[in-house]
């Protein structure tokens, strides 16, 4: 397996840190550099030839817009990820038209960024087994549904009314880790793979099992507590 080469542009020295310790955590990947504005960033990946850019986006001197706008005006052959702390729609938005592979908001857990460097790698590696592609080929790199239409007992729910407190954009990415897992998830799974609160995760997970979306199977390992293990119905 190639090792995919990254780049850190990050203004703040201890996350720059934190973020090399955790994307050398996972196999097949390497910091080969950091930088700490974009402009600098710039530099090195003209330098250097990075596979992947993880960039913050508030920064000085040059930020993370500014620099992905300049990556592609320069048609830079670099994929890139923010990881931000901006959470403003216009923000996202301005990000999103700009390209990045994925967008992973500040603070974060480490299985957050494990899971987008796995699917990065998997994406990278259909990419560049391929010349041609048929429109199905191209949906399973893109990470498409392979169904045209929807399971109507899975998606009925999100069209329905949700209790008071409940948002439906957190409802359908609890549904889809779990249609990603081959096997049951626990609530700690489910927070720490879209990225929400345990507490939050058991929430919904509580609502879909009531709305017989899901059932519960009680693991009793050999010290500790039961593990509730969550399964699609």
């Amino acid at each position: 397996m190639k090792t995919i080469r990254v780049l850190l542009v990050e203004d703040d020295p201890m996350v720059r840190e934190v973020n090399r310790q955790f994307i050398e955590r996972v196999d097949g990947f390497e910091v080969i550099d950091m930088a700490p504005n974009g402009i600098k960033g710039i530099e090195k990946m003209k330098e250097l030839s990075p596979d992947l850019v993880l960039m913050d986006i508030f920064m000085p001197e040059q930020d993370g817009v500014e620099t992905l706008r300049q990556i592609r005006h320069q048609n830079l052959e670099v994929d890139c990820i923010s990881v931000t702390a901006a959470n403003d729609i216009q923000t996202i938005q301005q990000i999103l038209h700009l390209g990045v592979y994925d967008y992973i908001m500040k603070p974060f857990t480490f299985e957050r960024m494990e899971q987008t460097l796995l699917n990065y790698r998997v994406f990278k590696e259909k990419m560049g087994s391929v010349e041609d592609v048929t429109q199905q080929e191209l949906d399973e790199i893109m990470g498409q549904t392979k169904q045209t239409n929807p399971e109507p007992e899975l998606e009925k729910p999100l069209s329905q009314e949700l209790p008071k407190g409940f948002n439906r954009a957190t409802l359908a990415k609890v549904l889809q880790y779990l249609k990603q897992s081959d096997s049951g998830v626990s609530a700690d799974d489910v927070a720490a793979g879209i990225g929400v609160a345990r507490v939050t995760a058991r929430r919904y997970l509580d609502y879909m099992e009531k709305s017989q979306m899901i059932h519960v199977d009680i693991q009793y390992g050999s010290v500790g507590r039961p593990v509730n293990q969550y399964f699609l119905t």
